[in-house]
């Protein structure tokens, strides 16, 4: 996560509980500057859920000024799924989750980022899988912004379920979204993305942006081999000036 550089804020990162929209105790992560945040982020992490990764992509955000929460989306998953570091047991188990729950926790974290930090906009973030739910969760009315890494327009039919949605049909009614993609990544095929290019085309506060030659997860992970430190480096510079820092 080295390319998001720090900013000029000490910060502070712990685990808390949420109470989610089915009344379960929802595990995440909390982080915020010293001081008085400028905004909050309800983060959703990528198909592993949250981990060390995220602890440290949260407090690197807290630096420049944001409160930050993530919640675990595997928490009401068997013991076996959420043990497991196998993707394709984890993207067989994300076919089943549902949408409305999985937004609902993102909802419940902007929720306790208003009332534990005082802050009076939230946006919402996400990757990879969590890209796919920023995507959707753009069209509820608790976010103000958007940021998606590499979230799959149409997701593979593993991760298809009867109670998750396609991005591309709220895509008309979501807050400003900054969208970010790599040209090769088999999971989201450029024909994908210049499909939702076209849903937006009448939304210049919406921005995609390519890079041709990055792959999947590109940005997130530094210890993956497709990671790119300067495509990285850009894309965490979007997104600061996207979101104000």
């Amino acid at each position: 996560m080295a390319e998001l550089i720090e900013g000029r804020f000490e910060a502070i990162v712990e685990r808390v509980t949420l109470r989610g929209v089915d009344d379960v105790a929802v595990e995440a992560i909390h982080a915020r500057p010293e001081g008085m945040p400028i905004a909050g982020i309800a983060l959703h992490p990528d198909i592993m859920g949250i981990r060390p990764l995220f602890d440290d992509v949260c407090r690197r955000l807290a630096t420049h000024g944001f409160a930050v929460c993530a919640p675990e989306p595997f928490v009401r998953a068997s013991a076996e799924v959420r043990e497991s570091s196998d993707v394709p047991t984890r993207m067989a188990a994300a076919g089943a989750l549902d949408d409305d729950v999985q937004i609902g926790d993102l909802e419940a974290a902007a929720g306790y980022l208003i009332v534990h930090d005082d802050v009076h906009r939230v946006a919402v973030m996400g990757f990879c899988m969590g890209g796919m739910q920023a995507l959707k969760a753009a069209a509820s009315d608790h976010f103000d912004r958007a940021v998606a890494f590499y979230g799959m327009v149409v997701p593979p039919e593993p991760m298809q379920g009867p109670k998750i949605r396609m991005p591309l049909d709220t895509a008309a009614a979501v807050v400003p979204t900054l969208a970010i993609f790599g040209g090769v990544d088999a999971l989201v095929p450029l024909a994908d993305v210049e499909a939702l290019r076209a849903a937006w085309a009448d939304r210049p506060d919406c921005e995609i942006v390519v890079y041709p030659e990055a792959d999947h997860a590109f940005v997130h992970d530094p210890a993956r081999p497709v990671h790119r430190p300067d495509d990285a480096a850009d894309a965490w510079e979007r997104v600061l000036t996207f979101l104000g820092a």
